[in-house]
């Protein structure tokens, strides 16, 4: 078994097709399908049902895809490196985050994590809390901060806080007449803008989930690409959007109602590769549990853990 081997599974177990991996790898599909078969020999099992189309990973399949792409990542981070030290360069630290972050608490932790740790070269990269776990698996990103909650054993996840949810209104709406906490229940019936669109299951669902555990019904859904998107359109009085509090900075031509229901929350998840022991984690829940202590204005409308990532009890 070998790395080019990994690369060659790795791109069939994406593509769902021998003849677009090999298209892709810029190789014939024989000798394509030829390597996939001695690893299969190799190890004994049956790692793709081709008999169906697109093609399936069996159990085993799924289990060595996981592998090999943790495999494949640490091996791109270890070249990257070594590079880097070679070359004199600062290490490297990727953080994957949601945009609805940068208004949270975010900017503020990279810059005390460039002032504790100037030696790293901090890369910061957009991307949807589904697309955040792949990029950790395959050593993309080393850190991420999301909003979904998942299953996946080889990424941990620490709920930093609970933001709560307010509805972003258009200014002459009628339920923008009023200041006051709004019921989730006076959504029933409206025009209810929502995202991302995809992929899925997504923040977006958290919201649409939320609605139908109280039993709510929206008149109608739309659904957006990104945040921004569903906020114009609220601008231009084509719905509502339930949006995480600090993300009210995002436009101050709407108007803004704290949603008063029990579980009207979003989580704040601080993602990492399961059995990462590195410094840098430690400084970053560190400085984490440093700003909380700080009582910054925009935790005012987040419920804190018990505990912050640091171990050190949370202020109330």
């Amino acid at each position: 078994m070998d790395l080019r081997q990994l690369r060659y599974f790795v791109a069939v177990a994406r593509e769902r097709n021998f003849t677009r991996a090999a298209e892709m790898l810029h190789i014939a599909q024989p000798p394509l399908s030829r390597q996939i078969q001695l690893l299969e020999e190799e190890l004994g099992v049956t790692l793709i049902l081709r008999d169906s189309r697109p093609i399936r990973l069996t159990d085993a399949g799924r289990l060595f895809h996981e592998q090999a792409l943790q495999i494949l990542g640490r091996v791109d981070q270890m070249k990257e490196a070594t590079r880097r030290v070679g070359l004199n360069r600062n290490q490297v630290l990727s953080i994957g985050f949601v945009a609805s972050t940068l208004y949270g608490g975010l900017p503020a932790l990279i810059r005390k994590l460039r002032q504790n740790a100037p030696e790293l070269d901090i890369q910061l990269l957009e991307m949807l809390s589904i697309q955040q776990i792949p990029a950790l698996k395959e050593g993309r990103i080393d850190l991420g901060f999301g909003r979904l909650k998942h299953s996946d054993p080889n990424i941990a996840s620490t709920v930093l806080r609970q933001e709560r949810l307010v509805a972003a209104l258009p200014e002459d709406a009628g339920l923008a007449q009023e200041d006051g906490p709004m019921p989730l229940a006076m959504l029933a019936g409206q025009r209810l803008i929502v995202y991302p669109k995809e992929p899925r299951p997504s923040y977006a669902d958290q919201i649409l989930t939320l609605l139908q555990d109280h039993d709510i019904h929206p008149g109608e859904v739309l659904e957006m690409r990104e945040i921004q998107s569903a906020l114009g359109l609220v601008a231009a009085d084509s719905g509502i959007c339930i949006i995480p509090a600090s993300a009210r900075q995002m436009r101050s031509d709407l108007r803004y109602r704290v949603i008063d229901s029990p579980g009207a929350t979003s989580p704040v998840i601080l993602y990492h590769r399961t059995g990462d022991q590195s410094r840098h984690l430690d400084l970053v829940k560190q400085l984490i549990g440093d700003m909380y202590a700080e009582n910054p204005v925009w935790l005012a409308d987040s419920i804190l853990p018990d505990q912050l990532p640091d171990e050190r009890q949370a202020r109330s």
